[in-house]
């Protein structure tokens, strides 16, 4: 290879580095970003009312006031946010959590073929705790609050 042949080849090697940089360069005059004042983003978030702590966080409703206005339809639809979780019918499988088929006054964490969380065991105090319609209704309520360590991912 000749001196002539070796300067061709770095001609265009400096020519298309020469490119590149001047198309980045333009691109950026073009296309220019100015930086924000402030990195980052504003979160909006609604100020708590003046005059004292948060009020407490609603408890559950007494059972007895639920079952005497109880509504077939409206606890099918109620159960529709269960089913993504459980099943509902007689020997249905156990999904992410077991079957709730004949639930009430069954022991609690006993249900066979599903592994309960250490909570849940520790609950059922080594299955004479039962699930009575007052259970049932605070776990319901609030999952995390009643049952220390539930799987349960349901907020309530």
């Amino acid at each position: 290879m000749d001196s002539n042949e070796v300067n061709k080849l770095l001609a265009g090697l400096l020519g298309t580095v020469f490119v590149v940089f001047s198309v980045g360069i333009v691109s950026d005059a073009l296309f220019a970003s100015p930086a924000p004042e402030k990195p980052g983003f504003a979160i909006e978030a609604a100020e708590p009312a003046e005059g004292g702590p948060a009020a407490p966080a609603a408890a559950a409703k007494p059972i007895a006031d639920l079952l005497a206005t109880a509504n077939v339809e409206q606890g099918a639809a109620v159960f529709k946010k269960c089913q993504a979780c459980h099943s509902g019918e007689k020997g249905g499988p156990n999904k992410v959590g077991p079957d709730l088929w004949d639930l009430v006054d069954r022991p609690v964490a006993e249900h066979e073929g599903f592994a309960y969380s250490a909570g849940m065991k520790e609950f059922s105090k080594g299955g004479t705790e039962k699930w009575t319609y007052d259970n049932i209704n605070h776990f319901i309520t609030s999952p995390k609050k009643f049952v220390k360590g539930t799987a349960m991912g349901f907020a309530g």
